[in-house]
């Protein structure tokens, strides 16, 4: 699902409000955890999941196609945790289907 078809599907679930007001508050809700996470912070939605930052250290890597030693800046990366009532969802729904390999 990307950002447009999120906003869709709320707008037809609540039809009282406009479809600019759903895409505002969609927006302003990811802008918030963007600017917190940005400035260091964690952010918990409870039955939903965690998102925080993992700090990478220097090191060193390899160019792939010319097989040079490189190294590699230190970096933050986003990292989240599912939250209990998300694994229990996801584990439900995901016993549904037969992987076949």
């Amino acid at each position: 699902m990307i950002k447009s078809e999120l906003i869709q599907r709320l707008a037809i679930k609540q039809p009282h409000l406009r479809h600019d007001d759903v895409d505002l508050a969609v927006t302003l809700l990811l802008n918030q955890l963007i600017n917190e996470l940005a400035s260091g912070g964690r952010v918990e939605i409870r039955g939903f999941g965690a998102f925080s930052l993992k700090h990478y250290k220097t090191r060193l890597g390899r160019n792939p196609r010319t097989g040079e030693i490189v190294s590699v800046p230190q970096r933050y990366g986003v990292h989240f945790k599912p939250g209990g009532d998300m694994k229990a969802r996801a584990n439900a729904s995901a016993s549904d289907y037969k992987i076949i390999y």
